[in-house]
Order: structure tokens, then sequence, then C-alpha cells
């Protein structure tokens, strides 16, 4: 009997060691993706890119942009405080991605 009331002690001692409430650690963990896209200068996005912006997406300014080796473009576009990120390829055709 004496062996079973140790045995308990013991068990129910050793669970509340384990039950101990450890400090909380946050981590925050960055993902950069690489789509395959480099950026240009606004120079050398050609004229038919530009005229498309420019009909598609009027009162709009081209902000940054982004080629392929497909020639596709990324383009980053704004309108105010809002900002857009449209697809085309060369000649000016927008591609929905």
């Amino acid at each position: 009997m004496k062996k079973l009331v140790l045995s308990a002690a013991i068990v129910l001692g050793s669970l509340s060691v384990n039950a101990a409430v450890l400090p909380a650690i946050s981590i925050t963990q960055s993902v950069l993706i690489q789509d395959g896209f480099t950026e240009v200068t606004l120079d050398a996005v050609p004229a038919a890119v530009k005229s498309t912006i420019e009909k598609s997406f009027p009162n709009t300014k081209l902000e940054k942009a982004y080629k392929n080796e497909k020639n596709e473009y990324k383009l980053e576009i704004s309108s105010g405080d809002k900002k857009y990120t449209i697809f085309t390829d060369a000649s000016g055709n927008i591609i929905k991605k």
C-alpha cells in the first residue's frame, strides 16, 4: 500500500513539473517570392505598352516597370493613393495573371 501511495505521489509530482507555463515566443518569417521579373527603367518600356496603359487606365501614372525573359511586363501604376499591378506583353496586350 505504501508503494502505491508513493508511486501515485511521484507520478502526480512529475505531471505538475511538465505543466509549467513557458514564456511566449514570437517568430516572424519573411518570404521573398522570385517571379522572374527584373526592374527596368520607364524609358525601356515599349511605346505600345505605354499607349495601352494610357488608354485602358486613364489618369494613372506608371510608377515602376519589370520585364521577364518572355518579354512580358509587370507594371505598377497608381491613381492617387491607390496602386495597381498590370501584366502586358511587348505588344501592349494585357495578360491576366
